[in-house]
């Protein structure tokens, strides 16, 4: 199942990959490339979303005890889906706001460089988002894993306790024994 799940992740990381470099180029293509962009990007989307419904059917068959951490990655990737929708719904507002300009005549030159000083930015957002969530998933990873440690160390010492009360039982039946003996040999 985890597996399932893991080969899902990596599709979903390599396809949000390549929307969020699709998106970021759209406001700079001319306009016929931008029209098969939109729709590509639009199909990308869907198969994300896709991805998301089955990595959240495997989540749901995932042991209750393992499925904390699954559910955190989830919850991270649907934040992910939600920004990489509103990136995309920028991204065709800036289309829009061009294609109008185009229409119009307007040179939008200004604009379009605090456009681009604005896409820069929220690029750069973006990637420091993904790197707090990359963060924030690994300390929750971590903090499974202590967890499981914990729980095997526990087990562990329940262990050895049933070995020390198994040894003390033996060390008394052997100080009977000897006792016995000891009495015999002495008949």
């Amino acid at each position: 199942m985890s597996s399932d799940f893991e080969g899902y992740e990596q599709d979903f990381a390599v396809l949000t990959a390549e929307i969020t470099s699709k998106i970021a180029r759209v406001p700079r293509l001319p306009p016929d490339e931008k029209k098969q962009m939109v729709g590509h990007v639009e199909k990308q989307l869907e198969e994300a979303k896709e991805l998301l419904e089955q990595m959240d059917l495997e989540v749901r068959e995932i042991p209750p005890q393992s499925r904390g951490m699954y559910s955190n990655r989830m919850r991270s990737y649907k934040q992910e889906m939600g920004k990489l929708e509103t990136d995309f719904k920028r991204s065709r507002i800036a289309y829009s706001d061009e294609v109008r300009n185009e229409l119009l005549g307007d040179d939008g030159n200004s604009s379009e460089n605090q456009r681009a000083h604005l896409l820069d930015n929220t690029e750069r957002l973006e990637r420091s988002s993904r790197r707090l969530e990359a963060g924030y998933q690994i300390a929750v990873e971590t903090e499974q894993i202590g967890q499981e440690m914990l729980e095997n160390l526990s087990h562990d010492r329940e262990k050895i306790q049933r070995a020390r009360e198994r040894l003390r039982e033996t060390d008394a039946n052997l100080g009977k024994s000897s006792r016995v003996l000891t009495g015999m040999l002495r008949r």
